[in-house]
């Protein structure tokens, strides 16, 4: 091998080892339009209709809303309960809170899943399929609203998240806790316009809404959209995510591990080989 050889085939090699080709690629395709939900919590009533219908549509125990209290102190999501209701005093009287699993546009989950077992659909929603896991759990430590939940005391495991009512959606029906809402505290759509319909709102009335969309722009942006009438901190949000979608942070570490466990042995190896030949000269 020459000179000349090494450094082509060489150079060749460390594009295809570190990804050049599929980062030129990127952002060429158009942009899918995902489905959403905006949640207007100025018109939230907690009622918990939400969480019923999300019990009864995934056959989970469906909660006693009149006499379990759960409205006393803020709850999680768990393994049996894919979205809960909150209540929260706030600077301007009681709000309630329906939170829910995301679905963010670039979700940190299915970039931390070894299996693709976390899947991003091409309609939105963020689902899982048991065929594909292997039970790391890394979507559980990646997620950056503490959604995924795994059922501990089963003896066949499953990661249970909110998956926007897929099944519903191939059907061309809303989400269930969409469609029990008596208020109007929920609207199902695509995110381009329930963007509009959410800036159209704060126009409107700018007396009644702080004036920030949550969900636009946090970890990338998300499928489920939030108004409000108090800053998001005083609902329980986070609101030191920043804009960046967390596989972002890791895209370039992930680029270069094949070329450290790849492109560096092929490196010594042609080296040695010009060595070699240097010697035969």
């Amino acid at each position: 091998m020459n000179r000349r050889d090494f450094l082509k085939v060489s150079g060749v090699a460390g594009m295809a080892l570190t990804g050049t080709g599929a980062r030129g690629s990127e952002g060429s395709s158009p942009s899918l339009e995902f489905y959403g939900v905006l949640v207007d919590t100025t018109r939230c009533i907690g009622c918990r209709a939400c969480e019923k219908a999300c019990a009864t549509e995934h056959g989970f125990p469906v909660p006693d809303t009149a006499n379990d209290a759960a409205l006393e102190k803020p709850r999680k999501t768990s393994e049996t309960a894919w979205t809960v209701v909150n209540r929260y005093d706030t600077t301007r009287g009681e709000v309630f809170v329906k939170t829910q699993c995301m679905h963010c546009w670039q979700p940190a989950c299915t970039a931390a899943c070894l299996t693709n077992a976390m899947h991003k659909t091409p309609e939105g929603p963020v689902i899982w399929r048991s065929s594909k896991c292997m039970g790391c759990r890394f979507c559980m430590v990646s997620c950056p609203f503490d959604m995924p939940k795994f059922e501990y005391h089963e003896w066949n495991p499953k990661i249970q998240k909110c998956n926007l009512c897929f099944d519903r959606l191939q059907e061309g029906k809303k989400p269930a806790c969409v469609g029990a809402c008596p208020t109007d505290a929920l609207m199902f759509g695509m995110k381009r316009d329930l963007m509009e319909i959410a800036r159209v709102r704060i126009y409107n009335h700018p007396e009644r809404y702080t004036h920030k969309i949550y969900g636009e722009h946090e970890v990338g942006g998300t499928g489920w959209l939030y108004l409000s009438a108090v800053p998001f901190e005083e609902l329980g949000f986070r609101t030191d995510l920043g804009t960046t979608p967390y596989p972002e942070y890791t895209r370039d570490f992930l680029y270069g591990v094949p070329l450290v466990l790849f492109g560096l042995p092929a490196l010594l190896y042609g080296l040695n080989q010009m060595s070699g030949s240097d010697n035969e000269d």
